[in-house]
């Protein structure tokens, strides 16, 4: 593990998980890397992703979540959580972010 990179990122305390509805997402504002969409599945899995479509720049965190995917609300592409890819026959990645629930508490990693 590189110790220069795991010094310079930080994990950063959002909310309580309950706050981010189910199928939902909660959006952190102004970062150095821009908004980032912060999602939650039926499952209660937590995934952060860049706020914008690779496509138009729509906004993601307005869009349906479904199993492990965001519907973009602008054109209906459909981006795996995960890792911000989009699901073919589209192609194109919105940044993805480390995320962690503990204790009920969402983190981000930045």
């Amino acid at each position: 593990m590189d110790t220069t990179t795991e010094m310079q990122t930080t994990w950063k305390q959002l909310c309580a998980l309950e706050e981010i509805p189910v199928l939902g997402s909660r959006v952190v504002k102004g970062t150095k890397h821009g908004d980032i969409a912060v999602f939650r599945t039926s499952d209660d899995d937590v995934f952060a992703i860049h706020d914008k479509c690779p496509h138009k720049g729509g906004p993601l965190s307005q869009g349906i979540v479904h199993g492990r995917s965001v519907s973009c609300p602008l054109h209906n592409w459909k981006i795996r959580l995960e890792d911000g890819n989009a699901e073919a026959p589209d192609v194109g990645c919105s940044r993805s972010f480390a995320a962690k629930v503990e204790n009920g508490t969402v983190f981000l990693q930045l």
